[in-house]
């Protein structure tokens, strides 16, 4: 790592704009800014799920998608930069598939819950979907290689299928969505 801070604050941001990882320095607000701190937001929900109780392939696989979130931060700070390779993703969607080949074939809406392990993962999954929608909008003015919104698409679905896992092994079991709880009228 190259320069390490002493000190935490600079008070160069105290004029609403930050600096990108490129030196450039632009709105606290803008796009680009808006998308890579949702990536850290959602960094940080993954560390919640990894302060449960999970077990320790679900332990390795979390803590590499937290490193691999670093990595698609840092590509999203520096304009140019390429971080997130597609490798990344087909390691997601391989994880993905072992952990769906034991679940049963779903037949109806899950609400989040099944535990707070599970709860948590939702939680995650949702801060991904608005990460990918903050890229997206990003990628609409601004140059954002195909892979970073590839790869938020794809951790949505494994944190998804991970909450179905947790909530399971909780003993808790899936929150099913009673679509018939109301009368139509």
């Amino acid at each position: 790592m190259g320069n390490r801070l002493s000190k935490i604050y600079t008070r160069t941001g105290d004029d609403g704009t930050t600096g990108l990882g490129d030196g450039t320095r632009v709105g606290k607000d803008s796009a680009r800014v808006t998308a890579y701190g949702t990536v850290d937001e959602l960094n940080s929900s993954i560390g919640i799920v990894l302060a449960c109780d999970i077990d320790a392939r679900m332990r390795e696989v979390l803590t590499q998608v937290q490193h691999d979130l670093f990595d698609l931060g840092g590509e999203l700070c520096i304009p140019g930069m390429a971080m997130v390779r597609g490798d990344d993703i087909d390691r997601l969607e391989q994880i993905l598939d072992s952990f769906n080949e034991n679940l049963p074939p779903l037949k109806d809406f899950i609400l989040p819950g099944g535990g707070m392990a599970a709860a948590q993962c939702h939680l995650a999954r949702t801060i991904c979907r608005r990460a990918e929608r903050e890229v997206v909008t990003l990628a609409r003015h601004d140059a954002v290689r195909p892979e970073a919104v590839r790869y938020l698409n794809r951790l949505s679905d494994l944190l998804f299928v991970l909450a179905r896992v947790l909530a399971r092994a909780s003993g808790h079991g899936e929150v099913l969505w009673q679509h018939e709880r109301r009368k139509r009228g």
